[in-house]
């Protein structure tokens, strides 16, 4: 799967290891690499969900259509189908199976903001 970042700053954080175990500590920085790494050998994010303990979701209210995939608790990968279109299902849903490119917008504890 292709991915991207919301931002040059967050890109250059999260392409470098050693800058990412430093900002977000040892457990949490190997987590979100993996979780990286896993998303890149994904043909789509329905395949990536399907990894155990992703805990991959859509968010709804004032994050709807972000997707949140399981760091370490509370923190979760957010992000968003990075295509000129969104893949819809004819319910006007997402569609995981037809998503192979993401963009990261934050790594945060959704349930404290």
């Amino acid at each position: 799967m292709q991915i991207s970042f919301t931002n040059h700053k967050l890109a250059k954080l999260l392409n470098n290891q050693k800058e990412t175990l430093r900002v977000h500590g040892p457990v949490n920085g190997k987590k979100i690499l993996l979780r990286l790494q896993q998303l890149a050998v994904a043909s789509n994010l329905a395949e990536f969900a399907q990894l155990p303990q992703t805990h991959v979701h859509e968010l709804k209210g004032n994050r709807n259509e972000q997707i949140s995939v399981d760091v370490k608790q509370p923190y979760r990968l957010l992000l968003v189908p990075d295509h000129a279109e969104t893949p819809r299902k004819p319910d006007g849903g997402l569609d995981w199976l037809r998503i192979t490119a993401v963009k990261i917008i934050e790594v945060v504890d959704t349930h404290g903001t």
